[in-house]
């Protein structure tokens, strides 16, 4: 995916298209499926930005996502959707509205992990994740660093950066702060995609972890600093999760299950 253009602000434009649906599952009333997959299709460019790892999962999600947003013109709400496939025993056929909405929400679901791994990401551990150091010592010290920082990008997948602050005249503090994706998209792919994919699809998909845009990169595709894309963030995994709740409800509530 292209960098977005004119400031364009992605993660602003979901995380308010959520709190409008969050209200209206707060004030248990039915959700309109057009609106609905209008808020799913602003996530269809994220999962784009991600690269080939998620191609899969961007390609079947757009098309998801449209099929919803055709059968809008039509069903009023995603109750009335899931009951007239139960009425006409579509459920369990392919391209069905309730089998592509099941799709829809597996990749809300995605999002939202992902932004919870990368939040909690943010600070990476390596044992404390922070070195005090004697001046003297800091050019050896940063040669060092970037050596393991070489060899955890091969091996690991994670890319290492550092900041300074001098403490006093004898030393500097050094945090150590993770950037890769590698890590959290692979949390939040074994926690939502991969109980429903086979072992070939598994190890593409691990292949491609190797290919993710540093949490940088992605920052700057979607126009956001540090700052403004941990609130949006935040606001959507808190947003999306009563919504991803209300679906699967309607599921469970008709003895559908959202394991297939």
């Amino acid at each position: 995916m292209a960098y977005l253009e004119n400031n364009e602000k992605l993660l602003r434009k979901i995380a308010d298209a959520f709190k409008e649906l969050e209200a209206t599952v707060n004030s248990h009333a039915d959700v309109e499926v057009a609106p609905f997959s209008r808020a799913c299709s602003l996530v269809s460019p994220l999962i784009g930005c991600l690269g080939i790892a998620f191609k899969f999962a961007e390609m079947d999600y757009v098309a998801k996502v449209h099929d919803l947003a055709e059968a809008s013109k039509s069903i009023g709400t995603l109750q009335i959707m899931l009951d007239r496939d139960i009425k006409e025993n579509r459920v369990r056929k392919v391209g069905s509205h309730t089998g592509n909405l099941l799709g829809v929400k597996r990749g809300l679901d995605l999002v939202k992990v992902l932004f919870e791994q990368i939040l909690a990401a943010e600070f990476l551990d390596l044992g404390r994740g922070v070195l005090v150091i004697r001046k003297e010592f800091v050019n050896a010290v940063f040669e060092l660093l970037y050596r393991i920082k070489n060899v955890l990008l091969v091996y690991n997948g994670l890319l290492v950066f550092k900041e300074l602050e001098v403490r006093d005249k004898s030393s500097i503090f050094i945090v150590l702060r993770g950037d890769s994706l590698k890590d959290p998209a692979s949390k939040a792919y074994a926690q939502v995609f991969a109980p429903h994919h086979g072992w070939a699809i598994r190890k593409a998909v691990a292949a491609g972890m190797y290919t993710l845009p540093t949490k940088a990169r992605l920052l700057r595709k979607l126009n956001e600093d540090e700052t403004s894309a941990r609130v949006q963030m935040q606001s959507y995994i808190t947003t999306s999760a009563p919504v991803i709740l209300y679906i699967e409800k309607l599921y469970h509530s008709r003895e559908r299950g959202i394991d297939r």
